[in-house]
Formats: C-alpha cells, sequence, structure tokens
C-alpha cells in the first residue's frame, strides 16, 4: 500500500456533538492523498461508535481507541502509527476549508526551508456562528519566532501543516507541557527551519465562551517554563516572572466576542452575545455600551 502524503491527527474526547462535521470537513478536501488518524482518547460518549461507522465508509480513515490519558498521549500515538510526509492537526470540533490541505501542501513543496505552515482562522462559536479573525496570527517566519518567544499565540495548533521528520526529529510533544504542548511544540521545531501562516483563513476554529474569564496562573507557570527553556537554547534571558500577569479576569468574553464580531461584520453575532452579556453582568457598564453598540450595527 502506498503511504499517503499527510496524515491527519485527529485526537477525539468525549466529541459527539462536532465529530462528523469536523472528519466530513477533512474528508471533503480537494487534495485528497491523505490518511485520517482518529485518536479515541477513552470517551465515554459515542464519539467512538460516530468515528467506526464514518471509517466504515472510507478507508482513508483509521480509528485508535486508548484508554483516557490526555491529548499529549493521544497525538503521540497518532504520530507513531503516521505514515505520510507531512502532518496535520485537526481537532474534533473545528471545520477545514475544502482546499486547507491543497494550499498548505503546495507551500510546503515549494519551500523546502519551510519546516511548517498554518493559517488565519475565522473564530466560530459553539453554534457555529462566525466571530472574527483570531488576534495574534502572525505572518513572516521572524514575527512568529519573536511571538513565540514572548508568549504570544501567533499560529493556530489545528491549523498547522509540518513535516513529518522534523516532528520525529524534536520527538513529537512532549509530556508535562499541556495545555501548551503546541507552543513548546513549536519552539523545537524552530530549530529545525522557518515557520508561516497563510494569508487565506482555512480553518473555522470553535471556541466556547464564558461568561467570566477565568485566571490562567497556574497553567501560565507551564508556558513561561517552556518558553524560557527556548530562549536559553538562543542566549536570550527569560521571562521577568515579576512582572508577568495572566489575562484579566475581570472582562467577560461575552464583550470581548461582541467588539470582535462588530469589526468583523457579523452584527447577529454580535447582538447575540451583547444580549448574554447583558444577562449575565446586568450592573457593568460594559455590557450595557455592548448592547447599545451591536443593536446600532456599529
Amino acid at each position: 500500500m502506498c503511504s499517503p502524503r499527510v496524515s491527519v491527527l485527529m485526537p477525539v474526547y468525549n466529541g459527539e456533538r462536532y465529530v462528523q462535521s469536523a472528519v466530513r470537513s477533512v474528508l471533503n478536501q480537494t487534495f485528497s492523498d491523505f490518511e485520517l488518524i482518529a485518536v479515541d482518547d477513552g470517551s465515554t460518549d459515542r464519539s467512538r461508535k460516530l468515528l467506526d461507522t464514518l471509517g466504515a465508509h472510507d478507508a482513508r480513515i483509521r480509528v485508535i481507541s486508548r484508554p483516557n490519558t490526555g491529548i499529549v498521549g493521544a497525538l503521540n500515538d497518532a504520530l507513531a502509527g503516521a505514515r505520510g510526509e507531512y502532518i496535520a492537526r485537526m481537532d474534533c470540533d473545528d471545520l477545514a476549508a475544502p482546499e486547507r490541505f491543497a494550499a498548505q501542501v503546495r507551500f510546503l513543496d515549494d519551500r523546502r526551508d519551510v519546516v511548517l505552515v498554518g493559517s488565519r482562522v475565522l473564530l466560530i462559536d459553539k453554534d457555529g456562528a462566525p466571530v472574527g479573525d483570531m488576534a495574534g496570527v502572525a505572518r513572516g517566519s521572524a514575527a512568529i519566532e519573536r511571538a513565540l518567544l514572548d508568549g504570544g499565540w501567533p499560529v493556530v495548533h489545528p491549523t498547522i501543516l509540518t513535516r513529518k521528520n522534523a516532528m520525529v526529529a524534536v520527538g513529537g510533544y512532549r509530556e508535562g507541557t499541556f495545555p501548551y504542548e503546541d507552543h513548546d511544540l513549536f519552539l523545537r521545531l524552530l530549530d529545525h527551519g522557518r515557520m508561516e501562516n497563510l494569508a487565506e483563513p482555512l480553518l473555522h476554529y470553535r471556541r466556547h465562551a464564558q461568561s467570566v474569564v477565568v485566571s490562567q496562573k497556574n497553567t501560565r507557570l507551564i508556558l513561561l517554563d517552556v518558553v524560557d527553556a527556548a530562549r536559553r537554547r538562543r542566549g536570550e534571558p527569560p521571562i521577568d516572572r515579576a512582572a508577568d500577569r495572566p489575562n484579566n479576569p475581570r472582562w467577560s468574553r461575552r464583550h470581548d466576542w461582541v467588539w470582535l464580531a462588530l469589526r468583523s461584520g457579523h452584527t447577529r453575532t454580535a447582538r447575540k452575545y451583547s444580549f448574554r452579556a447583558v444577562r449575565e453582568q446586568p450592573f457593568l457598564k460594559e455590557s450595557w455600551e455592548a448592547l447599545y453598540c451591536a443593536w446600532r450595527g456599529r
């Protein structure tokens, strides 16, 4: 059997609501020379059954079932079984644009010095409503590297296509780095080549709004350890942890999404979240400002 050019790694844990749509967005790619390795990481819902049903109708789908140990182990199991020249990532609740793999394979084929390519993404909510472009996605390898070394988010993990030989060379994903296993991987891959993001939004990235942004103090320490290790390799000083601050928890993500949706022209989504902001935080002035602007449409 000939090896496919692309191996798509999709970890799945209790993803029954979205997994069929995510898988079909992969199967509907204009570039068809791929395998989809879906790893059911001990789901307790119908995820495994849905994956098996999809796999019975398309031989490109391979399903691995394992006890639940988390995303890092699931991704490394998928990587160990991957046969493709390139490795693509996909989450079980996102949607890939039909031309995603074609554009990314073409880009890496033409640029041997590039080790990884991602893309812009369209942020969508749990219902699939468009919110807007993800902030922080960078263009140009120097800008991406600088943002990674400063603890930013310049590459969205489920958009990437990377070279398998580079993934193997760096040892895949490292335990103990969750939820920044992607950031850690990117910084190690930079030792093997350049990175880029395509200008086209090739992924609909689903995020689930929360009424209050939870402090990321504990997980932020993991990110700082990951970043400082990379900075040491480059002879740079560590991040000043005394001056480092996590996101301000006062603001509701509802408000953030109202303004992003308005800037992106998604008025219906802005109105949806402005109403929720008022309902959940009626005594906050920003809630009423968001509601007023959303219903004006600007």
